[in-house]
This record gives C-alpha cells, sequence and structure tokens, in this order.
C-alpha cells in the first residue's frame, strides 16, 4: 500500500525539507475537564508522548511546583495514551503497574514497550524465557488499561521469514484474562515486502508506522496487518511551540481518521524535539476535536 500523498514543508536546522506524511493523533479537551477520546464508526484515537518523566518538560508541561509524584495524574488528565518505555531497559513490580492503573483516568490506555532482551538477540525465536519474564512482571494488573506492546526492532536486525515467523509463534494473544495486542516495529528495509506483511497479518500483528526525518533510512510501513493501527511521530520540532504547524498536525489529523476507519489508533509523539511533544500531542487532540 503506498504512503498516503499528504505533504508539508519542514524547517530543520536552517534548511527546508519536503517530507512526506502519514500521520496520527486525537481528541479535543473541553475546559476544565480530561480530553475524550475520538470515536469514529469504527475506531477510537488514542493520541499520547512516550513516558512522563523528563526534567525539561517542568515548566513547559507540567506546572513549576508539580510533585514529581503528580505527574502521571497530570500528563494522563491531558493525553489519552502514553507509551510506558522504562520496560525496553527493565522490569517494574506488580505494585508499579496497579499504582500506576489507580493513577489514570478509568478511560487511559497505556501502551508498553517491550523489553530490549526479546528483540535486541541473535536469534528470536530462542527467547522465549525472556519473552515470558517480560509478560510475568505483572503488566496484565493494568486490566482494561493495557494497551499494545510494542516489540521494536534495531535497525540491524533483518528480516528472516523463518526466525521472525517462530518469534511471532512465541506471543501470546492473552494472559491472565487480558487481551494482548502486539505491534511490530521494525527498522531494517529487508522487512518492507510482502512477506512480512503476511506474516503480520497471519498472527494479527499490527506494523509500526514510523515517522523520523532523522532516520529516512528506516521504512514507513503503511498496511493493514491488525484491527488496530500504531504510530509513532518523531519528528517534531523546537522551533514550533506545538512541535508541528498547524498544516502537518491536518495532515495527522486526515490520515489518522482514515485508519480510524479500519480499528483503534494509537499515536504517539516521541523523540524528536521531545521538549515540545506533550504540545504536539495536546494540539493534535484539539483538532481532532474540532
Amino acid at each position: 500500500m503506498a504512503i498516503p500523498a499528504v505533504c508539508w514543508t519542514t524547517k530543520r536546522r536552517g534548511r527546508r525539507r519536503r517530507r512526506p506524511t502519514g500521520c496520527l493523533w486525537r481528541r479535543r479537551r473541553s475546559p476544565r475537564s480530561r480530553p475524550s477520546r475520538e470515536r469514529t464508526m469504527t475506531g477510537t484515537i488514542r493520541v499520547g508522548i512516550g513516558g512522563w518523566t523528563y526534567e525539561p518538560w517542568r515548566g513547559v508541561f507540567y506546572p513549576e511546583k508539580l510533585s514529581q509524584k503528580k505527574e502521571l495524574e497530570f500528563a494522563s488528565g491531558k493525553l489519552t495514551s502514553i507509551e510506558i518505555n522504562g520496560t525496553y531497559y527493565s522490569g517494574f513490580k506488580p505494585e508499579t503497574w496497579m499504582k500506576w492503573r489507580d493513577e489514570t483516568p478509568d478511560d487511559f490506555v497505556f501502551a508498553v514497550k517491550a523489553s530490549r532482551f526479546c528483540t535486541n538477540r541473535k536469534v528470536l525465536s530462542e527467547g522465549n524465557e525472556s519473552l515470558e519474564r517480560f509478560l510475568d512482571q505483572g503488566l496484565t494488573a493494568l486490566g482494561d488499561k493495557l494497551g499494545p506492546i510494542n516489540w521494536q526492532f534495531m535497525a540491524t536486525k533483518k528480516f528472516d521469514p523463518v526466525d521472525f515467523e517462530g518469534f511471532l509463534k512465541l506471543l501470546p494473544k492473552e494472559k491472565d484474562g487480558v487481551r494482548l495486542r502486539h505491534a511490530l516495529e521494525v527498522r531494517s528495509g529487508t522487512f518492507d515486502n510482502e512477506q512480512f506483511y503476511d506474516l503480520a497479518r497471519k498472527y494479527g500483528a499490527a506494523i509500526v508506522y514510523g515517522h523520523d526525518d532523522e532516520a529516512p533510512e528506516w521504512p514507513r510501513i503503511d498496511q493493514d496487518t491488525a484491527d488496530f493501527k500504531y504510530a509513532r511521530l518523531m519528528s517534531s520540532r523546537e522551533d514550533e511551540p506545538t512541535g508541528m504547524s498547524p498544516a502537518e498536525l491536518d495532515g495527522i489529523v486526515k490520515q489518522t481518521r482514515e485508519w480510524a476507519k479500519k480499528g483503534d489508533v494509537f499515536a504517539y509523539f516521541i523523540a524528536g524535539a521531545k521538549v515540545r511533544n506533550p504540545a504536539a500531542a495536546q494540539a493534535l487532540i484539539a483538532k481532532l476535536g474540532e
């Protein structure tokens, strides 16, 4: 499937460049209320950021005097989802997962970045022990607040159809009565082929749509392989108060709504000018609510 032909011009480091689009995000927040999820005839669009602890956000996103213990509660009141990325590096106790669940609104959803010990390995299909350790840490304590699990692979990981199918066979559909949805974030161009798309469809895993101006060699795959879409936007800019221009955000609104015709959408502003990502997410939520 071709990437939609919506384009925008962006200024980055003193140069003007044209970048292809494909985009992602969510709904307007009424005054004095938390943002609502945008509902379409088919899917729900959720918009968020990666993590919630980042010192430069203080005084920009978080009030200066807000206790750090209140940051998740504050962020989840402004956004509709957050990707937990600390799980890529280490595990957490069940009590921590329950605490995160209890500090967020009832309709809030977390995405979870899978452990690097599951994906940064030579033979993926031999990682069952690491995979079980990751899934057993207590993340199902989130219950209905558990969204997709993002399995991120390094750019050096090349597509091996036999090994990759062996990995997909290890991914359970549910655990402790909680549905598990899986998203595959690949960064090697060797995955940009029909055989990989077909494997993802066979096992009901979404292929992450990643957009990073600083890594044009990473594939931008827009394929329908699951009943949801997962997108990571990594091109926010510090010279834009909202991370992206209004025209760029309009392109994201259009793309996200197209995706939502086929299922739920989870879209996150990640990396880029990280200090601007909360503003970008909130701006997108507002535009989706117009």
